[in-house]
């Protein structure tokens, strides 16, 4: 239930056409999350600018907005306020041109904030509404610094622990990451990067594989907002000179969500990384992750092997993970017994016995693999061949009975194979125990809501080679953050090796040799996977060309 301040402005806004209902109801729900008023969400959420905050909370308190000139008669109050204080709640005493003291503030239902600042000050203060930016301005002007506190050089570590933990522990900090969170949630993002600069903290969200800014409210310190994260994910605070990592799991506006956290120093501060796991949206199922038609038969038929290796190759963030779970949940019977060496473990999957690399005390994946092999197990599936070491193991298991799944950092389904000859494995031993390569990229899906058809440019209808196919442009609009995409989907080749591929192999032929080997095996590759998802009206050309070329 809304508040009546909250029904109010909501009110306000809709007959003033500032949003519409959905927007409403969107900001309603992480309302109820964040505990915030709907005004400050929706201005948070970019439905509503600052001014339109400030003026309908004017508007709805009946009280006065502060003007510009105010601000430039702000009394001096280090001596008698603490700077935290105004920080905290985003307040200022400002001056009329009668003289009159107001308080100025975004939020005029934080009595207990005035009846403070009035005992304080020895006079009584009436409320004004401001927006944050004014507010941060008039602090700033008052020499109130708003940067983050210094760490010196002399602190004991005792009282840098101490000082952190204080900074990572207030509730505008708290707050501010609790919001950080559900903006991310929002929007669709699979990571969060957190950027301290010579002068403020960059905070940018990658969604749908592309970085986008994002906010933090103003006057929080980086180094709480960082600090914050790190004690969530049980890191040392105080160690600030060397990378970390860590995960930790949170329930947020009904989404269950492992993040991963990396943190690595940087030079003017910490750099931060948090990787969001959304088991909810995670759809473990060949044909929502893209794969159809020849591919998808292809991928059914490695499958059904009782051994052998199948790789899955692709740059980092094209989804390879992602497609190994599927097939190990395809797989995942009570008959079978699988085993996994991973390094992070992303998913926790049922049934599975999933292990975490763990270098620092020795545990890599050539040993994990080796333990394993004494596990009796049926399926292997490795995080990646990192090494020569590991790649052997791989392949002595497959030729001794087991299916082996694994990735590989290579452009396409044959450059795999010459990557593992070029680590110096037996041809003769590759050639025996690779069943086939899966190739793939992600590639950002049309918004349904506002793609539109385009006139076929000669160029495009020569790429797809179809003179009646449909091409659609992306357009953008409030459903996709007037990005023109929502979502991404797989684009794919996969190869089965058969007996003239084997024979190449073993004979360590060239690429190009087994390149054209491939397509005269029907192999369907990438950009022609991708021209089809074009002519369907599911991505653009410019997107499968982005992740092509």
């Amino acid at each position: 239930m809304m508040s009546s301040i909250d029904q109010s402005i909501a009110e306000w806004l809709l007959a003033a056409g500032k949003v519409q209902p959905e927007q409403v109801a969107r900001a309603q729900r992480a309302s109820t999350e964040t505990d915030e008023q709907l005004g400050q969400v929706l201005q948070k959420l970019g439905f509503i600018s600052e001014a339109d905050l400030a003026t309908v909370t004017a508007d709805v308190y009946q009280l006065p907005l502060a003007q510009p000139a105010w601000y430039a008669t702000v009394p001096v109050l280090t001596q008698q306020v603490s700077q935290a204080f105004l920080l905290r709640h985003s307040v200022v005493p400002v001056q009329d041109e009668a003289g009159t003291v107001w308080l100025a503030m975004m939020d005029p239902g934080q009595q207990t904030v005035l009846d403070a600042l009035s005992l304080a000050l020895g006079q009584s203060l009436s409320p004004c509404i401001g927006t944050a930016s004014e507010i941060q301005a008039a602090l700033q002007q008052t020499e109130i610094t708003v940067s983050e506190p210094v760490l010196t050089q002399t602190a004991t570590d005792a009282e840098d622990i101490a000082q952190l933990q204080d900074l990572a522990g207030e509730a505008p900090v708290v707050q501010a990451v609790n919001r950080l969170w559900l903006q991310a949630i929002e929007v669709g993002a699979s990571d969060i990067h957190l950027e301290p600069m010579a002068d403020q903290l960059q905070v940018r969200l990658r969604v749908d594989g592309v970085l986008r800014p994002a906010t933090l409210p103003s006057g929080i310190p980086a180094t709480a907002v960082i600090s914050r994260i790190k004690v969530l994910a049980r890191l040392n605070i105080a160690e600030r000179r060397l990378p970390q990592d860590g995960r930790l799991q949170l329930r947020i506006a009904g989404h269950t969500l492992d993040l991963r956290i990396s943190t690595v120093p940087t030079a003017h501060g910490e750099g931060v990384v948090l990787r969001l796991l959304d088991q909810a949206q995670v759809p473990l199922d060949f044909a929502s992750l893209g794969f159809d038609g020849q591919n998808l038969r292809h991928l059914q038929t490695l499958l059904q092997r009782a051994h052998g290796m199948i790789l899955v190759s692709g740059p980092t963030g094209s989804g390879k993970t992602t497609t190994l779970y599927t097939a190990l949940q395809q797989l995942n019977t009570p008959e079978q017994k699988i085993l996994t060496v991973e390094d992070p473990i992303e998913y926790q999957l049922a049934g599975i016995n999933q292990i975490q690399v763990q270098p620092q005390i020795e545990l890599s994946f050539a040993r994990a693999l080796r333990a394993i092999l004494r596990q009796d197990p049926d399926i292997l599936m490795i995080g990646e061949m990192r090494d020569v070491e590991t790649a052997q193991i791989a392949v002595q298991a497959a030729l001794t009975g087991h299916l082996v799944l694994s990735t590989v950092h290579t452009n396409d389904a044959i450059s795999s194979i010459v990557r593992l000859l070029d680590m110096q494995l037996a041809p003769f031993l590759l050639s025996a125990t690779i069943a086939g390569v899966v190739a793939q990229r992600l590639v950002r899906t049309l918004c349904p809501t506002c793609r539109r058809p385009r006139p076929d440019p000669e160029s495009i209808l020569s790429e797809l080679d179809r003179a009646e196919a449909s091409v659609f442009q992306a357009v953008g609009c409030a459903d996709c953050g007037f990005s023109g995409y929502q979502g991404r989907t797989m684009i794919a080749e996969v190869l089965v090796l058969n007996d003239k591929l084997r024979h190449l192999i073993a004979a360590q032929a060239d690429l190009a040799t087994l390149r054209k080997a491939a397509s005269q095996a029907g192999l369907s590759d990438l950009l022609t996977d991708g021209l089809r998802k074009v002519r369907q009206g599911i991505t653009t050309l410019e997107e499968v060309q982005r992740v092509c070329t």
